[in-house]
Formats: structure tokens, C-alpha cells, sequence
């Protein structure tokens, strides 16, 4: 039997198996074609991630508006699950959009103005501007994805604590083996814009994006252990869905500035096979 005190460390460590994807943004001389698949194959893994999500959120709100239709559930708490599915998304994309648009704004605008710049007069000084510009951008968009990402364990880890809540134990165990799997796959999502920069990310930095991606499954796995509630598991789950694919545009049109098209769909595929074969096999272990 796990005790609460066990649980929270399971929790921590489903959570906090981010970090071993993170030394990938270590690697500096990686070329723009090898960066921009390993890009494309996080895309891939978030995509998967996105499906898995919000594929279980309309699950649950999906049957809930069908026993309503039937005449055999409530129409109150029909409604109430369709506005926490909606509800979820709007702030988990469109709130992301706002964020990132307030956090990114200054850089991309500076960013493409040094472009300009440097196409035009073709300086030293100005080339090395733009360089620290792109080494910017980078940085925040390895941050908005991991912001994306907490969002999105934050939830997993509601799952975890509720299942552990309502008795099921042996669900939250499995709940635990399989986001550990995942979430140690989506710290290349992190990594990925960091790869192949002039200067090495620091060590503090990538700990920050690993606490800011992982420790919400902690986070989630506490509250969500106080209480069990079907409306805030579709909630979160929502939020979740829309934080991800917001993510996901972000990372893909940086990789259409890395690589062809071709590359790029490639890996995407790639990154969807390694999503569900993993869940593949998780469920033949016996979750």
C-alpha cells in the first residue's frame, strides 16, 4: 500500500524525469538540418501528447452530454463539463497566446529589425547583434515550452492525486510509470530550440525550464490528492490540450526556418510514432 508521503515522491519523480531529456541542449555543433529534425521530432511527441489529452477530457465530457441527451444524466452537469472543456482550452491557448505575445513581443520585433540591419549593411558588429538576437529568441521560446509542458504535467498530476483520492491505487501507480515514460521524452521539446547555439545554455538555466516543466506534476499530484472532482480533472486536462498546442505552432515555425519541409514532417512522424508506441507499451506492461 502507498502511503501519501510515498505518493508525493512518486509524483515529484514522474514529474521531474523531464530532466533527462535537457543535456540535449548541451550539443553545439549541430547543424541546422540535425536541429531542425530534433525539433520536429518534439513536435511530433506534443502532438501525441495533444491527442492523448484532450482525447480523454472529451472522453469524459463526451459521455456526459450523451446520458444528458439519453435522459439518463444530469443536463446541469452536461453543460457544466462542455464549459470546462471550452473553457480549459480558451485559457490554456488563447491565455498562452496573450503570455507569449506580452513576453516575445519586444524580441521578435528587435530581432527583425536586426535582420534588416544586417542584410543591408552586412556589419560585423551587427552580424553578432543579430546572432545574441536569435540566441534570445531561443531562450524564450525554450521557456514558453516549458511553461506549455508544466501546464500540461500540472494536470497529470491532478490525475494522479485523484485517483489516488477516490481508492484507486493501483491506477495511480500506473498513472506514475506512464507520465515518468513521457515526461522524460519531453525535455527534448525543451532542449530542442537550445541545440547548436554559439554559447552553451547554462547549467541554471536548464534547471529552471526543468522545474518550471516538471515540478507541476508534484504540484498537481498534492492538490489533486485532496479531493476528486470529474469537472476539474476535464478542466485541467483542457488546459492542458490548449497550452500544448500552442506550443506546438510555436515549435513548428521555427523549424520551417531550420529545415525543408520534408525534413520537418519527417520528424514530426518520427516524434508521433515514439508517443504512441511508448503508450503502446505501457499498456501491454499491464497499464
Amino acid at each position: 500500500m502507498v502511503n501519501y508521503p510515498q505518493l508525493l515522491l512518486l509524483g515529484a519523480f514522474a514529474g521531474l524525469t523531464i530532466f533527462l531529456g535537457l543535456p540535449l541542449a548541451a550539443l553545439q555543433r549541430v547543424s541546422a538540418r540535425t536541429k531542425g529534425f530534433l525539433n520536429a521530432f518534439s513536435i511530433g511527441i506534443l502532438i501525441f501528447l495533444i491527442v492523448d489529452v484532450l482525447g480523454h477530457a472529451w472522453g469524459s465530457t463526451g459521455d456526459a452530454a450523451y446520458a444528458a441527451f439519453a435522459g439518463k444524466g444530469s443536463v446541469g452537469n452536461a453543460v457544466l463539463d462542455l464549459i470546462a472543456m471550452f473553457g480549459g482550452l480558451a485559457v490554456g491557448f488563447l491565455g498562452l497566446t496573450w503570455y507569449g505575445g506580452q513576453f516575445m513581443k519586444d524580441t521578435f520585433v528587435r530581432s527583425s529589425v536586426t535582420e534588416t540591419n544586417v542584410a543591408a549593411a552586412g556589419g560585423a558588429g551587427q552580424d553578432r547583434e543579430f546572432k545574441l538576437m536569435q540566441q534570445t529568441n531561443a531562450y524564450r521560446l525554450s521557456m514558453m515550452i516549458a511553461i506549455g509542458i508544466g501546464v500540461h504535467n500540472f494536470s497529470e498530476g491532478l490525475a494522479i492525486g485523484q485517483s489516488y483520492a477516490s481508492g484507486a491505487i493501483g491506477l495511480a501507480l500506473i498513472l506514475i510509470v506512464g507520465f515518468a515514460a513521457h515526461n522524460a521524452t519531453e525535455g527534448f521539446g525543451i532542449a530542442g530550440p537550445l541545440t547548436g547555439l554559439s554559447n552553451r545554455p547554462s547549467g541554471r538555466f536548464l534547471l529552471v525550464t526543468g522545474l518550471v516543466g516538471g515540478l507541476p506534476t508534484f504540484i498537481g499530484t498534492e492538490l489533486g490528492s485532496l479531493w476528486s472532482s470529474t469537472l476539474a480533472y476535464i478542466f485541467f486536462l483542457a488546459i492542458a490540450g490548449g497550452a500544448l498546442v500552442y506550443v506546438s505552432f510555436l515549435m513548428y515555425n521555427s523549424g520551417r526556418r531550420q529545415v525543408t519541409n520534408n525534413i520537418l514532417m519527417l520528424g514530426i512522424f518520427i516524434g508521433l510514432l515514439a508517443g504512441f508506441l511508448s503508450d503502446l507499451l505501457i499498456t501491454l506492461g499491464g497499464a
